[in-house]
């Protein structure tokens, strides 16, 4: 395994008021940077002060979009030690968006390796007030310079981090929902279940007029037919429907989300019924006027668990569970979060101590 060297920053930057952070809102003093060449491999592995990157105008992944990224978090438990939720499945999930976007893998026991080493150095900066934790951010780019449409020869990996509070300002109260008609995220065949920016980028538009009318997220339709329901903004989704759970099923063209998966384990644990399956549109707003759609939540590492209280489709606005969170969403969200924070005991061995 590449060793890893270490620059320490000479001046630490302030900490910010942990009561007032925000997401993604400030970043810790030390990053890790790795680089790929072709025929040589990963080399070069480093801790360093957190600073901006030198790229050529011409570096590949401004003009193409080869890049992919992850997202997830240290928590600091009420002892003070520090822990991580499921690691491995965030670099094999990277793994997997590099393999689409021809770019290399990275080896899981080096990215666990300069994952701990990172947090260790900047531990202070794992806040300390509930509802907190560290973001990471680890990030892939292309980096040949040369305008033309072919995998990059050459690559940086980088991790950086930002402490952060709720990532929705409306915390776990349920938010409005907009059922998106138009424009589509992702495809079967594309890059839907990779976690790449393309992705995220292709969303901002519907994302923005859903704001403009009062609505915190879109609920994505499938990219051809127009009627089967895939994401919300940037989760998961999951409808209880009667005394079943349904999530759509994972197609391609949406994201195999960590906090999905751990949210079906929980339940089959509980011994609730769970469903990964096509859902359409209309039997789910069907269901909400029968009176059968009694909670729906989207699932993601940011927010973890998010209620939806309300969905518009088209012109109709359905209210779900009184616009108020649901038992089991709230179950989920305390069980999740409690095994995250060390509060809960963790029967599936999903922890990873920093230490």
């Amino acid at each position: 395994m590449l060793q890893i060297s270490v620059t320490k920053a000479e001046t630490l930057k302030q900490k910010p008021d942990e009561n007032k952070l925000g997401f993604g809102n400030f970043f810790t003093d030390h990053m890790f940077v790795m680089e790929y060449t072709e025929g040589k491999g990963w080399h070069d592995a480093r801790i360093v002060p957190y600073a901006p990157l030198a790229i050529d105008p011409a570096c590949m992944v401004l003009h193409y979009a080869q890049e992919t990224f992850e997202g997830m978090k240290a928590y600091r438990k009420a002892d003070g030690s520090i822990q991580f939720f499921r690691p491995l499945e965030n670099v094999r999930r990277l793994n997997r968006s590099n393999e689409r976007l021809c770019m290399p893998a990275v080896d899981e026991d080096l990215f666990l390796e300069a994952l701990k080493q990172l947090v260790s150095i900047d531990e202070n900066w794992v806040p300390h007030i509930p509802e907190t934790s560290l973001y990471i951010r680890p990030f892939m780019i292309a980096t040949d310079v040369h305008l033309g449409v072919h995998a990059s020869h050459t690559y940086k990996f980088i991790i950086i981090m930002s402490p952060v509070g709720a990532y929705y300002p409306e915390g776990l109260n349920p938010v409005k929902i907009f059922v998106e008609s138009d424009d589509v995220r992702a495809v079967r065949g594309g890059t839907g279940f990779t976690k790449c920016g393309g992705n995220y980028a292709a969303s901002i538009r519907a994302g923005a007029r859903a704001a403009e009318n009062g609505y915190s997220q879109v609920l994505w339709l499938d990219g051809v037919e127009r009627k089967y329901i895939e994401e919300v903004g940037a989760m998961n989704v999951m409808f209880k429907i009667g005394d079943e759970v349904i999530t759509p099923e994972l197609s391609g063209s949406i994201l195999p989300g960590i906090t999905r998966k751990s949210c079906i384990e929980l339940l089959k644990y509980w011994g609730v019924k769970v469903s990964e399956r096509k859902l359409a549109v209309e039997e789910l707003f069907a269901a909400a006027k029968e009176g059968r759609l009694v909670e729906a939540f989207g699932t993601g590492t940011a927010a973890v668990i998010s209620p939806i209280g309300a969905l518009k489709w088209n012109d109709t606005e359905v209210v779900i569970n009184n616009g108020e969170i649901g038992a089991l969403t709230q179950k989920l969200y305390d069980n999740l979060t409690g095994i995250q924070w060390g509060k809960v005991e963790d029967p599936f061995g999903w922890i990873e101590p920093l230490k």
